[in-house]
């Protein structure tokens, strides 16, 4: 079950919300998880016991590990219950990429290939991950005492709106909302979380799904035969996807966690009006630049190291897992160093390059780099991947078929708000709708559009028949 489908928004997300309000204050975290275990079950109904299994004894881990007095027996429980949500996670998600590329080597030996049914990936598994990991590191670091309770540990990891897709929140920013959330269930909160999700779901099905039609179409051609406006026009469209489909989820995610009391951080901060890779990093999936800071890029010395060498490595390998992380395969390896290398490559010359041509010309560039990078996202093949991007820079414009007029439109509205806060006039407004405090005439006009951004996003999902979410996978 998705967001943005028909069934979680006419049917669950109401019973859930009616269900949540009735009830008193100790049965709220109850109808929380009991919706998040149904939440999951919808989807992936053998995959919950998965997460009930591995909860149950990170818990006990973590437990044990917070009594203990010896410093030798807390990093043998911080050991194993990293091992063991890091192996599972390497079972299901890469298993079938590494016994693929043995396989592949031992063909070119002529040698018996190893036999291997392959494994469903259960839904985002990635994501519960890193969270799990959060809570032992931060639990182990001192950061905050771990939960007493089993079910609010469950609560934290299987709470549905962040579940398949994020953000990505460190236990120490969650722990205490968890047992007491009391300050942040007022009315002003509940509307303006709800005010988020119709935007965050307007972004999903108004401009996301339009996009993702036409890259599909785009991408389902023969690349060979592209000429270079459709190859542009595919990418394009898919760069615009990608973020639109993403961003508008973590807000769904947000305004939902809003609606019931919980403060989540911020993933998405306008991306693609950066000036640079370092920027566009810190703005992309904001709590997964996070973790990988935290848990290591800074283990693995940071900033902080004795040679230059040692700190160009640690940006790269952070990246190149980076990549690995969003999907079992070499085109995401080469995606995560790609992005690795322009990092590099800015703290050695890119970035005074980028000061002296001004604002403007770096965020153009920096776009660009960005728009030829999710090619390697995008296609599976690498060997693919490489024609796709020579078709782009072939510059070739004979026999093109132009988009229809429909296209054209969902794409100027997608290109307005990707770069609605380039001007002073359209932070502000983005401010305003997500961050500033609301009076009654706000509250009645963002109740307004979003009433009709609701009925238009329901409308869209109902005719068109095309409603993917490109990070359901990961």
């Amino acid at each position: 079950m998705v967001f943005s489908s028909i069934a979680f928004l006419l049917y669950f997300l109401p019973a859930f919300l009616i269900t949540y309000y009735l009830v008193g204050r100790k049965y709220k975290n109850i109808v929380i998880l009991l919706f998040s275990i149904l939440f999951y079950s919808w989807g992936a109904p053998k995959f919950i016991f998965v997460i009930l299994g591995t909860t149950f004894l990170d818990f006990h881990l973590v437990q044990w590990m917070s009594r203990a007095q010896k410093q030798i027996h807390r990093r043998l429980m911080l050991a194993l219950s990293v091992s063991i949500n890091l192996g599972l996670l390497f079972y299901f998600k890469y298993s079938n990429f590494f016994i693929e590329n043995v396989n592949a080597v031992l063909s070119v030996f002529g040698t018996a290939h190893i036999p291997w049914t392959k494994l469903l990936l259960p839904i985002g598994i990635s994501f519960y991950t890193f969270e799990t990991i959060t809570y032992v590191v931060d639990v182990y670091r001192r950061i905050h005492k771990p939960l007493d309770k089993f079910w609010d540990y469950q609560l934290y990891i299987i709470l549905f709106p962040k579940l398949i897709a994020g953000p990505i929140v460190r236990y120490h920013d969650l722990a205490d909302q968890i047992t007491d959330r009391s300050q942040n269930e007022t009315l002003d909160n509940r509307l303006t979380g709800l005010y988020r999700f119709v935007i965050g779901l307007a972004k999903k099905t108004l401009i996301a799904n339009q996009m993702g039609l036409h890259a599909d179409a785009v991408f389902a051609l023969d690349f060979t035969a592209l000429n270079s406006y459709t190859a542009w026009m595919g990418i394009l469209a898919y760069t615009f996807q990608i973020y639109f489909d993403f961003s508008g989820y973590s807000d769904m995610a947000i305004g939902i966690s809003k609606m019931i009391g919980f403060k989540i951080p911020e993933n998405f901060n306008n991306p693609y009006t950066s000036q640079s890779i370092t920027e566009f990093w810190r703005r992309w999936h904001i709590s997964l630049g996070n973790w990988m800071r935290n848990y290591l890029y800074i283990p693995l010395g940071g900033n902080r190291v004795l040679t230059k060498q040692r700190l160009y490595f640690n940006l790269w390998f952070v990246f190149l897992a980076s990549g690995l992380w969003h999907g079992a395969s070499w085109s995401f390896v080469i995606w995560g160093a790609y992005h690795g290398l322009f990092l590099v490559l800015e703290r050695i010359c890119l970035q005074k390059f980028y000061t002296r041509i001004g604002k403007l010309p770096s965020t153009i560039i920096t776009f660009l780099i960005v728009v030829v990078g999710w090619v390697f996202f995008r296609v599976e093949k690498i060997s693919d991947a490489w024609v796709f991007i020579k078709r782009l820079f072939v510059f070739d414009f004979h026999d093109v078929h132009w988009f229809d007029s429909e296209f054209h439109l969902y794409f100027f509205i997608a290109i307005i708000f990707a770069f609605i806060t380039y001007s002073k006039m359209g932070q502000k407004i983005q401010d305003a709708v997500y961050f500033n405090a609301y009076n009654k005439n706000k509250h009645f006009a963002l109740a307004t559009i979003s009433l009709v951004l609701l009925i238009l996003s329901i409308s869209s999902i109902s005719a068109l028949g095309f409603n993917p979410f490109i990070y359901f996978r990961f």
